[in-house]
């Protein structure tokens, strides 16, 4: 966050924020935006990652799993774009295991999760994306 701009528009309060890729771009909204939620804790991203083993992957067929996907980006919690990451990424190796293409849909969520999940764990780490990334791989591998 870069600041407040008080009584900015319809005399409410704005938060004044930057984009973590491009730190030229400044993002105004209003502070009482349900839209905004605090970063997690380092306590709070422990107990994510330890969970990550026991989070269930989405057993639903081709023609639905897309709308599972966008049901759960939606959803704000951590624990779900996990979900989708385990999901896609199980589902491409099964399909790469049996000499098929890769989903569209699946590497495209894969990544839209991936994205969203390591960029808030960045700035909880204080890592960059791709740190953050081999960080948690690390982590998982090692249990």
């Amino acid at each position: 966050m870069v600041g407040i701009l008080e009584k900015y528009y319809n005399n409410e309060d704005y938060y004044i924020l930057n984009s973590l890729s491009d730190k030229s771009l400044n993002i105004k909204i209003p502070i009482t935006s349900n839209k905004i939620r605090n970063i997690i804790t380092k306590d709070e991203f422990k107990t994510i990652i330890a969970n990550i083993p026991i989070i269930e992957i989405i057993k639903d067929n081709d023609r639905l799993i897309e709308n599972n996907y966008k049901t759960l980006m939606q959803s704000g919690k951590h624990e779900d774009l996990i979900k989708i990451i385990k999901t896609t990424y199980l589902r491409n190796e099964q399909r790469l295991n049996n000499n098929k293409k890769i989903s569209e849909i699946d590497d495209t969520y894969f990544k839209k999760a991936e994205k969203y999940l390591y960029n808030e764990f960045s700035i909880v780490l204080n890592k960059s994306f791709d740190e953050t990334k081999e960080y948690i791989i690390n982590i998982l591998s090692n249990n």
